[in-house]
């Protein structure tokens, strides 16, 4: 093996390494630390990706594993990690707000954090949303209608567009697929895009609690740029230098706790 060989073997071993330990790889980042440029590791992550070691996103790559088909599979993806961002939103909503919480693991969990004292309206397209409130007596919640989509586990059809119309939410705590600075929130799903963009344009501000791994990785399809009256809550570890790109666009940004040891 040659020495040109031996580099490609290292770098893609480093990717792996990170792609396991931190759930994604932003070409730039590791570019950086390489000294190399970003052309050469993004011909690295296009042979991986080719070669089934990995999934290139916009600006880098996720674990090959990193698309999970249902709601079900996603609630047990390191549910700690949820647990603490949705204890970082949940002091955004004040008592009399009406507020809508999308469909999402992480938003479950935001649901279920919510503060036992707290007045509140909740519209959601969520059933398993609407089910962890069944029994909050201090909540009003009301389910949009239509057809459940099972692999989003949410309503997303053309009756529930329709009905965003009847409601101004205070905050939409709106799912995201990815999350890249000047695009905002994206989703992989066409559909989904189209319903989560309607409710967000009735909505006089925007919420995204973001797992480390959808930050700087953009879905398929745009859903609504972020801005200076939305907030974004991410994780205590989120990359330093991308946090950096998002307070220089005026995106106000909420850290979450440490997980507990």
């Amino acid at each position: 093996m040659g020495a040109a060989d031996l580099l490609l073997h290292e770098r893609q071993s480093l990717i792996l390494s990170r792609l396991k330990s931190e759930g994604r790889v932003i070409a730039a980042a590791i570019a950086q630390e390489l000294a190399i440029s970003e052309d050469t590791i993004r011909r690295d992550l296009r042979e991986m990706a080719a070669a089934g070691l990995c999934k290139r996103v916009y600006g880098g790559a996720l674990p090959a594993d990193s698309d999970v088909t249902s709601l079900t599979e996603r609630l047990a993806v390191k549910p700690e990690r949820k647990d603490v961002l949705a204890r970082a939103t949940v002091p955004l909503f004040e008592p009399g707000m009406t507020i809508f919480i999308d469909a999402g693991s992480t938003n479950l969990a935001i649901a279920r954090a919510l503060s036992p004292v707290t007045r509140l309206t909740v519209i959601t397209n969520s059933p398993n949303v609407a089910s962890a409130l069944i029994d909050r007596q201090e909540i009003d919640t009301i389910m949009l209608g239509g057809k459940l989509d099972h692999r989003t586990g949410a309503v997303i059809g053309a009756r529930a567009i329709a009905e965003t119309a009847s409601f101004r939410p205070d905050i939409c705590v709106l799912g995201s697929c990815g999350f890249e600075a000047e695009s905002g929130i994206s989703a992989s799903d066409f559909d989904e895009a189209e319903f989560k963009r309607a409710i967000a344009q009735r909505s006089r501000a925007i919420v995204a609690a973001i797992t480390n791994e959808k930050l700087g990785a953009a879905a398929p399809f745009e859903v609504v740029p972020v801005g200076e009256n939305d907030r974004l809550v991410l994780e205590h570890d989120a990359d330093a230098g991308y946090v950096g790109k998002l307070v220089g666009r005026g995106i106000p940004i909420i850290k979450a706790d440490p997980l507990p040891s």
